[in-house]
């Protein structure tokens, strides 16, 4: 069952509360909602989680954490999904947000230059970013709810062959 693999790689909830960066948010961590694994609950977490992932913002496990409390997800399956864009895949995934971002607004993409230096980011900054925000709160959203559709359809799935056996087991 899927909860179980949840669980065996899940930590304590009271070490998550006791966690230095997360002490702000107080007795909001206490909800047992956010430690559950239930269908609805990882389904939202792996929405949250991957919606944030795809913003481009410094404290994107802050933001997985302070959405799964408001949407009463598992938080930590939304702030582990957000390590989806760590350093390894992060210029690809931003790379491929510009590009989604520059098709939807309908404006020719830059291509990089071979020396790719802080100066020409800098200069570049200010036609950039509007496309790549797009792009990222895009792809975020999209990805969110596909990951909560095969989710929920993945668990459903899951429940149901799990009974079918057990019945044939019984007979």
């Amino acid at each position: 069952m899927p909860r179980r693999l949840f669980k065996r790689y899940m930590p304590d909830p009271s070490s998550i509360r006791e966690h230095k960066s997360l002490r702000f948010l107080g007795t909001l961590l206490h909800d047992p909602n956010l430690w559950h694994l239930n269908r609805h609950s990882v389904a939202r977490a792996m929405a949250v989680g991957l919606f944030a992932a795809f913003i481009p913002i410094p404290f994107q496990m802050l933001l997985a954490a302070v959405l799964s409390i408001s949407v009463r997800a598992n938080m930590p399956i939304a702030v582990s999904l957000v390590w989806l864009t760590n350093p390894i895949t992060m210029p690809f995934v931003f790379v491929g947000t510009y590009l989604t971002g520059a098709w939807l607004m309908n404006v020719p993409p830059r291509s990089l230059p071979d020396n790719l230096t802080w100066e020409w980011i800098s200069g570049q900054l200010s036609t950039l970013w509007q496309p790549f925000l797009l792009g990222s709160v895009v792809c975020g959203l999209l990805l969110a709810a596909l990951a909560y559709c095969l989710t929920m359809l993945y668990w459903r799935w899951w429940v149901a062959h799990q009974w079918k056996k057990r019945k044939q087991r019984r007979t």
